[in-house]
């Protein structure tokens, strides 16, 4: 099973935590619980992090219900519960189709 299913299936089943930088982003950007239920099931992975500090991770671009787009960072599935690391709405003038991260002039 890939990763990006196990997570899913780990969201579905309630087996998923917030870190603290994730809980104050959802309250300051106004994203629900389950608006990160809806993104992650409809989703792809963008970008891989297994060498990341806190524990291998990936960031997952996904679609609410509402079409709003999300990008959220979470662990890998080999732990008991996925942690979403963070969570954010993409801005349109860093991410070519929310996926592909803008050149940025230095």
């Amino acid at each position: 099973m890939a990763i990006l299913d196990e997570i899913r299936t780990k969201i579905r089943n309630g087996q998923f935590e917030f870190s603290q930088h994730a809980t104050d982003q959802s309250i300051i950007r106004h994203i629900s619980v389950q608006e990160v239920r809806e993104a992650i099931e409809q989703s792809e992975a963008i970008e891989n992090y297994p060498n990341d500090k806190y524990g291998p991770s990936c960031l997952i671009l996904g679609l609410t219900n509402s079409k709003r787009p999300l990008h959220i960072q979470c662990s890998y599935p080999s732990r008991p519960l996925v942690k979403v690391v963070t969570l954010y709405e993409p801005d349109p003038s860093r991410w070519i189709d929310f996926k592909i991260r803008r050149k940025q002039n230095a």
